[in-house]
């Protein structure tokens, strides 16, 4: 009973939004490829599921953008879905081993700027 009642305190379950959930979503993504890029060549398979998972976040951000029920203006839409080319892109260069992560992990923080800049104006 008292689990029920405390279920409907004020801020007992802070509530999430979108944004709040695609900015934890590339937090994490980044903070696991920046990690296994710092370990080098025994952190690389580890590099390659953080760099697989960013795929798969860009690719569904992607296919909310392409969608013609998306809110955002037309430009920021045409802006990020150049960003998920060029993402899908390196992230072969990178499993290849001919570039460095660091420009996903620049991209995917810029991206997180822009959530937080936005959530702060909403």
């Amino acid at each position: 009973m008292l689990r029920a009642q405390n279920g409907y305190l004020d801020g007992a379950h802070p509530i999430r939004t979108d944004r709040d959930n695609e900015y934890s979503a590339f937090a994490r993504i980044t903070h696991r490829m920046k990690s296994a890029s710092a370990r080098g060549k025994d952190g690389f398979s580890d590099l390659v599921e953080a760099v697989y998972h960013n795929r798969r976040l860009w690719t569904i951000l992607a296919t909310d953008l392409a969608d013609a029920n998306n809110g955002l203006p037309k430009d920021l839409r045409a802006r990020l879905l150049y960003l998920a080319k060029f993402t899908r892109h390196h992230s072969s260069q990178v499993l290849a081993g001919r570039a460095s992560v660091e420009a996903l992990v620049e991209v995917n923080s810029i991206v997180m700027g822009g959530l937080r800049d936005r959530k702060v104006q909403s």
